[in-house]
């Protein structure tokens, strides 16, 4: 969701937090950048609790988190602590160091509000009155609010966990095989290409480049679109030429680009340049686009089908497109997740 939401009310921003980072957070402090004009959320960041209390590497911790913010053009913040009880009983209580190493660091924001939310109520950690009994406010009253609605009209859902972000689930095991024989077939054709030489290999590839264009046709014209063919893309991604490929074909206004890098012994000098080019929208800070909605909801849908029809432990490419996809929507948690995957595959 990329609407401006500016915030009224501080249980406004509570119940926006796990829509924002994907996740219910537990033992984490989250900052929320807030930006003019009129206090616009911006960059939401957590970090563990007891990693911002660490009376050692906290400080340097909440200094970077304030870099953060202030190259995000934060004119005030918010900090909130998710713990398991109430620490204003608890002078101990690491929410306490986590508190005062931010404000220490946030100086230049002004005074940083605290906030508590815990196993059974949200609370400012400021306040002892009446409006925050012991154990704070009852989270029901999080779930009524105007931007919840908001978000979960937007189609936003929150994970219980963190490791659920990136959570994708097997297909049924006869759409396995079914997909598996595909795969088989489709790589042993590939290996067969590169045996019989360069003319070969390019047809392969063109037709792996194209498998992946006619699964997304599908999945555009119908969400619950699956096939066997999703093992031709599955085979051709353990390509490196066409991963690059499928990279730039999830870019808007590639055109015929991601074919001409299949082309050819090596690639082309000048078709080189132009997905330098075309990659700019991705990762440059002066010419990055952010990513077409539908299209990267399409794309983000065929690979995950990818990987769950795929053989198991053997995702590294389609994970890594995903992680790719999450990073440039700005779910950094969900590609933190899927590279970890990546990795271990």
């Amino acid at each position: 969701m990329t609407a401006t939401m500016r915030l009224r009310e501080p249980r406004e921003m509570l119940a926006l937090i796990p829509h924002q980072i994907g996740f219910r957070p537990v033992e984490s402090a989250v900052v929320v950048s807030l930006r003019p004009p009129r206090g616009r959320v911006g960059l939401v960041l957590r970090v563990d609790l007891s990693a911002l209390a660490d009376p050692r590497d906290g400080p340097q911790l909440a200094r970077t988190l304030v870099g953060h913010l202030d190259r995000d053009g934060a004119r005030s913040a918010v900090l909130v602590v998710y713990t398991a009880d109430d620490p204003r009983g608890t002078p101990g209580h690491g929410s306490w160091a986590a508190v005062q190493h931010l404000r220490e660091a946030a100086h230049p924001l002004g005074e940083v509000p605290a906030w508590a939310v815990t196993d059974r109520g949200y609370l400012s950690l400021d306040c002892a009155g009446e409006c925050c009994p012991p154990g704070g406010r009852p989270l029901i009253e999080l779930e009524s609010t105007q931007i919840g609605a908001r978000m979960v009209l937007a189609g936003s859902a929150v994970a219980e966990r963190r490791e659920d972000v990136a959570t994708i689930t097997p297909a049924g095991g006869e759409a396995r095989r079914a997909v598996s024989r595909v795969r088989t077939r489709w790589s042993m054709a590939g290996a067969s290409a590169a045996a019989s030489g360069p003319a070969a290999l390019e047809r392969w590839r063109l037709d792996s480049v194209r498998a992946w264009r006619d699964q997304v046709a599908s999945a555009t014209v119908d969400p619950a679109a699956r096939g066997s063919a999703l093992g031709r893309v599955e085979a051709g991604l353990r390509d490196r030429r066409v991963r690059d490929a499928v990279l730039i074909a999830l870019l808007p206004g590639t055109g015929g680009l991601p074919e001409a890098l299949v082309r050819g012994s090596v690639p082309d000098p000048g078709v080189v340049a132009q997905m330098d080019e075309a990659l700019g929208a991705l990762y440059d800070p002066v010419r990055g686009v952010r990513p077409p909605e539908r299209g990267a909801a399409v794309h983000t849908r065929v690979l995950e089908q990818v990987v769950a029809h795929g053989r198991a432990g053997e995702q590294a490419p389609a994970c890594t497109l995903l992680a790719v996809l999450a990073w440039w929507a700005g779910a950094g948690v969900r590609a933190d997740l899927l590279l970890e995957r990546a990795l271990r595959e």
